[in-house]
């Protein structure tokens, strides 16, 4: 990486201008940035049930008022007990919470910056193996997620239809689609879950 391309104020020290239970407002220099205060980042999961459905999940986000159709999703190391697990623990963990499916295997995909320009989030994209009905899903007791299960080769058509109804669309459900479909390239990659 050349040197000379990074900006004078990114070595900077760190300024906090807010800091929440979950996130803090950062400034290095000129740069405003949120850092999540959980050290693990979080986590997206690809997931399709035994009968080629991909799964989605809906829920209210109040940051944008709207309701959103996403990938089963979750924090990593969130939880009190937990603060040591690592994505494909979390991943796990949330797919059961979120959709009510127990998954045998869960593999590392791909992680990268949720909004590089904005936030420190750094999210793991992984892949839910071996799925099992276990439950009805939903989320804990602060959530109230609707699962739905789309016919993989519908799942891009179905999105659509859902943000012509006024759903916002998470635009990262594309990506977990393509690695879906492009699995000999996703198997390929480089790097491993924190």
């Amino acid at each position: 990486m050349n040197d000379n391309r990074i900006p004078d104020d990114a070595r900077a020290p760190v300024e906090t201008l807010c800091e929440g239970r979950w996130l803090s407002l950062r400034k290095r220099g000129r740069w405003e940035y949120a850092e999540r205060n959980n050290p693990g980042g979080a986590v997206i999961i690809v997931a399709v049930t035994p009968a080629d459905r991909v799964l989605f999940v809906e829920q209210y986000r109040v940051s944008i008022l709207k309701h959103t159709i996403e990938m089963p999703a979750g924090l990593v190391g969130d939880l009190a007990e937990q603060l040591d697990e690592n994505a494909l623990l979390a991943a796990a963990r949330e797919l059961e919470e979120e959709t009510g499916y127990r998954c045998g295997q869960v593999e590392f995909i791909h992680e990268g910056p949720s909004s590089s320009g904005m936030s420190t989030e750094m999210i793991a994209f992984v892949r839910a193996h071996d799925l099992v009905r276990v439950g009805a899903g939903g989320g804990d007791e602060s959530e109230n997620i609707v699962v739905h299960e789309v016919p993989r080769q519908e799942a891009g058509a179905w999105l659509f239809a859902r943000a012509a109804e006024g759903y916002s669309i998470d635009p990262k459900l594309f990506a977990g689609l393509w690695f879906l479909e492009h699995a000999a390239q996703a198997g390929s990659r480089a790097g491993h879950p924190r």
